[in-house]
């Protein structure tokens, strides 16, 4: 069962990039494709990670304990897919322009904050690992705290992008409200 639930979580952290795939084959990506890449990307990124800030909670209000399997896959997705994100904004929106980027970086203070949520995230992803774990110790789970800012940071990018309609990122906003309010209620009562 195990072993089913892993490939079944597998294959699903994967779909929204091979439906990417498939419509880019497809020539079915609208008519911009590029920044539908990006965002799609991006928006991926931001939901497996707000699914591995899911799985405390979640292990502790339900009870699901073998939730826990699956969280270092979660944010490796997170990583995976926020990784893919600025590849394809880089390559189909800059073009690999360094001028450009550093004209964005100024212009754009959204995506400064992406950039330094994916630079927390970096050591998290590199860390992740079994032997890790065991050769930082303890400071493996304070490292791994910096997934909060990151959060924190990932939502501010996602925010700032506003352009009309702030549905979408206001329910973004209240679940990680609810992720980390949830983690620092358990922290007041322990």
């Amino acid at each position: 069962m195990r072993l089913f639930r892993w490939w079944l979580f597998f294959l699903l952290l994967l779909l929204p990039l091979g439906m990417l795939v498939e419509g880019l084959l497809t020539n079915d990506l609208g008519a911009d494709p590029a920044k539908y890449i990006v965002k799609e990307l991006g928006f991926w990124a931001l939901c497996w990670l707000w699914l591995t800030l899911a799985v405390t909670p979640l292990r502790k209000f339900f009870g699901w304990r073998w939730l826990m399997a699956y969280r270092r896959m979660f944010g490796l997705y997170a990583f995976f897919y926020a990784v893919l994100h600025l590849l394809a904004f880089a390559t189909f929106l800059l073009g690999w322009r360094w001028d450009m980027l550093m004209t964005e970086l100024t212009k754009r203070p959204y995506i400064v904050m992406g950039s330094l949520a994916l630079l927390l995230l970096l050591p998290l992803a590199v860390t992740s690992t079994q032997k890790m774990q065991r050769r930082l110790g303890r400071r493996w789970k304070k490292l791994h705290l910096l997934i909060y800012p990151a959060s924190l940071l990932v939502l501010f990018h996602f925010v700032w992008q506003i352009r009309s309609d702030f549905f979408q990122q206001l329910i973004f906003a209240i679940l990680l409200a609810i992720l980390l309010g949830y983690r620092l209620y358990l922290k007041r009562r322990s």
